[in-house]
């Protein structure tokens, strides 16, 4: 069984982001790139997965959608555990666009599951996951927070509303992981990042893809007021407040 797992270069979470342009850019000068929290997770999982099934996963690939800056992301998953890695040489554009080029880049692989993660921490769209697995004409399941295998069984579990789903799926398909997947990221190891410059990192060309939507500008939120101290014996002050501005009570 050969899994891929499908990674997002994203800012770093604690990264303040600056705009450019009259706020229809992204400054991204100076940014520190990750892996997506939730694919790092699927990741995670799919290592996991190898380490206590190593007669049935044989290899773990990774794939992304980027330039050239994007490799030492690739890396940081090679040297966490995955076998080999594949890079679409193209800026990552919509949800659409980003899933065509994988799934292009895709039809000449051959894959028993592919994990995705719910969504990607800089535009939490949540969508390429579904659309991948539409391109690929195959089968998936989304939410999964427990993946195990079982004599070549996929055994899932699903986070709805007011319980779990348990599930079973055959291969091929696509998963969409969210968090429960797995507990702890897996911290690269010396020993895995001396590894990891000796991998196969295949570039593929991109294909032409067309781009579905387009961000007209970005709005920062509404910076919180300051902390507002109030006397405790003061409790009519209080209500007023969490009354007329809060708006609370």
């Amino acid at each position: 069984m050969n899994l891929l797992v499908c990674i997002s270069n994203v800012p770093d979470t604690t990264t303040r982001i600056k705009y450019a342009a009259g706020n229809k850019e992204v400054d991204y000068s100076g940014v520190q790139w990750i892996i997506n929290p939730w694919d790092e997770l699927a990741l995670t999982r799919a290592i996991e997965l190898k380490e206590a099934n190593p007669a049935q996963v044989q290899k773990i690939t990774v794939i992304t959608v980027g330039k050239a800056d994007a490799e030492p992301t690739l890396r940081k998953a090679l040297a966490c555990g995955a076998d080999d890695a594949i890079r679409v040489d193209a800026l990552a554009g919509d949800a659409y666009f980003t899933a065509t080029q994988l799934a292009e880049a895709l039809k000449s692989e051959t894959f028993d599951l592919i994990l995705c993660g719910i969504e990607s921490s800089d535009y939490n769209g949540a969508a390429v996951g579904g659309m991948l697995a539409e391109l690929l004409d195959r089968p998936s399941v989304s939410a999964v927070s427990s993946l195990n295998l079982d004599n070549g069984t996929v055994k899932i579990t699903r986070e709805i509303d007011g319980g779990k789903q348990l599930m079973e799926t055959e291969t091929p398909a696509v998963l969409i992981v969210q968090k429960g997947i797995a507990i702890d990221p897996r911290i690269p190891s010396m020993r895995g990042i001396m590894t990891a410059r000796t991998k196969q990192l295949k570039v593929v060309p991109a294909v032409n893809a067309s781009t579905l939507s387009r961000i007209n500008v970005y709005e920062a939120p509404v910076q919180k007021g300051k902390c507002r101290m109030i006397d405790p014996e003061n409790l009519d002050e209080l209500a007023n407040l969490l009354h007329t501005e809060a708006r609370v009570i």
